[in-house]
């Protein structure tokens, strides 16, 4: 681990010459094609932005405007805050109550680990920006979509589906018409998949147009199918979203936004995914040990990022949840990993 200067990084791991901590592994690049280095260069570094964090998700870039630097935007499911990272910049928190704005939170959320410490899934997770740069958000314990007005407002988008109200909305990507596209979760709800409170009987992923709510697939007649994560491809071609564990879904979306024609595409994929400029997929493992892979717009993996694995107390839990295309040529890609938050320079 070699310190960098400089306010808000804390710490860059060396891909491939740095000792790997006692008992841990450091970062990783593992080549399966050599296409993987039009991608990125072998001797890429990870850079620990933050650390420490409960549950890192949803990240994305807003651009430089008005003459006034690019930045980050992340929530922390546990912590109910959109974190704004900037460089140079201490961290700060962009909004709070960003996932649940209710006053009592002993029977809301679902509860998970990280590390060694329990924690409720309260917070926002995904986020976006639509045609407009407006940052929409879904917020999982509120069981909502909204939009973040310029004047700080919130826009509820959707809430409910035939009149049942969502379980926890996870992850949202917004199309370049407007169209919002995103998934929904057990993680809502205290119990999970057990809770009293669920109204919907299934997992699914809908589309948002002219203030309708569709269903576009889900587990519901495919147990075990579960959606989590959902993008968009560069042309908007296709919509690829996670089913259940390690199988990633492609779908052609019609000329009314809605899909057709769905097949695995690739058997990778759980949480949060992301394309580059040339199609590839960016898929990702979830839980520990964090792993980010890399597939061609065929549908091959190139190649894998393996987040490093950290040892001592307290316990670190470095997954790999989501990743934002960032910086002012768009080549930085900033990963969310649960407890850290990195980023790993590409080449395109």
């Amino acid at each position: 681990i070699r310190v960098t200067a400089g306010i808000g990084i804390m710490a860059s791991l060396v891909a491939h010459d740095v000792q790997a901590p006692p008992g841990g592994t450091p970062f990783r690049i593992e080549r399966l094609d050599p296409a993987l280095d039009e991608v990125i260069a072998p001797d890429a570094q990870l850079e620990t932005l933050g650390e420490h964090f409960a549950l890192t998700e949803g990240p994305v870039w807003i651009p430089r405007q008005n003459g006034q630097p690019g930045y980050l935007l992340f929530s922390d499911n546990a912590a109910n805050v959109i974190y704004k990272w900037a460089a140079n910049t201490p961290l700060s928190v962009f909004l709070e109550n960003s996932g649940y704005t209710g006053r009592d939170n002993s029977n809301v959320g679902a509860q998970t680990i990280a590390g060694r410490v329990a924690i409720l899934l309260i917070g926002s997770n995904g986020l976006a920006l639509d045609p407009e740069g407006r940052l929409v958000i879904t917020a999982m314990t509120d069981r909502t979509v909204y939009r973040l007005e310029k004047d700080g407002t919130r826009t509820i988008l959707a809430d409910r589906f035939e009149g049942k109200r969502f379980n926890g909305p996870n992850d949202i990507v917004v199309k370049s018409d407007g169209a919002v596209y995103f998934t929904d979760t057990v993680w809502g709800l205290r119990g999970a998949a057990q809770s009293p409170q669920r109204e919907l009987p299934f997992s699914g992923f809908f589309l948002i147009k002219d203030g309708k709510v569709t269903l576009l697939g889900g587990d519901r007649d495919t147990p075990g199918a579960s959606p989590n994560g959902i993008t968009l491809s560069p042309d908007e071609k296709y919509l690829y979203v996670t089913a259940g564990t390690r199988r990633t879904m492609r779908y052609d979306i019609l000329p009314d936004d809605t899909v057709a024609n769905g097949k695995v595409f690739v058997e990778d994929g759980i949480d949060g995914m992301r394309v580059d400029t040339r199609g590839n997929l960016y898929t990702t493992s979830g839980g520990t040990p964090g792993r980010i892979q890399i597939n061609s717009p065929e549908g091959k993996p190139i190649g894998r990022l393996h987040l490093p694995q950290l040892t001592g107390e307290p316990r670190a839990r470095v997954c790999a949840t989501n990743m934002a295309f960032g910086d002012d040529d768009d080549r930085g890609l900033y990963i969310t990993a649960c407890t850290h938050l990195f980023k790993v320079r590409t080449r395109i």
